[in-house]
């Protein structure tokens, strides 16, 4: 049984012109160094098309920046064995990106409660309460803080598709996002 949250119509694919990316394990396993390096090449490659106006370079390497490491974090830090593919696109003035990944029976149920709660809410107010409760746990790890900033400060739209466990218990994740950027033929 596959369980969509977010914008049904968002997890299409993420169109016909997709740079894809595949992050094996291996011997130098995946860690955070592979999500920063991954993050910028994806950001550098979408801003170059904004190379002739300095701001919009770096605006747009920014926000794509931090939403391709926030979608590799993810899925590096709740990932169980297995590759991590990154897919991203650009069509017209939005950035499209979906992460796919592993995640073990109890991170898919952790993750899916989350979701129940953050596509229900208003995402500027949940952040708010979100940091309070932060400022008192002592292991905040699935606080849904990052997700909850692009939502909320970015402007960025979400969908998970959760597929079906698999009888190793592991269960396949995609999690799409698309934000805007500028216009790169004005």
């Amino acid at each position: 049984m596959t369980i969509l949250y977010g914008l049904e119509d968002l997890a299409i694919g993420t169109g016909e012109n997709v740079t894809r990316l595949r992050l094996f394990e291996g011997p130098l396993d995946l860690g955070w160094k592979h999500c920063a390096i991954t993050s910028d090449f994806v950001a550098e490659f979408v801003a170059l098309r904004y190379r002739t106006s300095r701001n919009l370079y770096r605006e747009v390497r920014h926000n794509v920046g931090y939403l391709t490491n926030e979608l590799v974090e993810n899925a590096v830090k709740f990932r169980a064995a297995g590759e991590i593919v990154v897919e991203a696109s650009v069509e017209k003035n939005v950035f499209r990106a979906k992460v796919s990944n592993l995640v073990d029976e109890e991170a898919s149920q952790k993750f899916q409660h989350l979701l129940s709660q953050i596509t229900i809410s208003d995402p500027g107010e949940l952040l708010i309460e979100r940091i309070e409760a932060n400022a008192r746990e002592v292991d905040p790890t699935s606080s849904g803080l990052g997700l909850l900033t692009l939502m909320s400060d970015y402007g960025v739209h979400f969908a998970w598709v959760f597929g079906a466990g698999k009888p190793d218990g592991r269960v396949p994740l995609e999690t799409y996002a698309s934000i805007t950027v500028p216009d790169a033929s004005n």
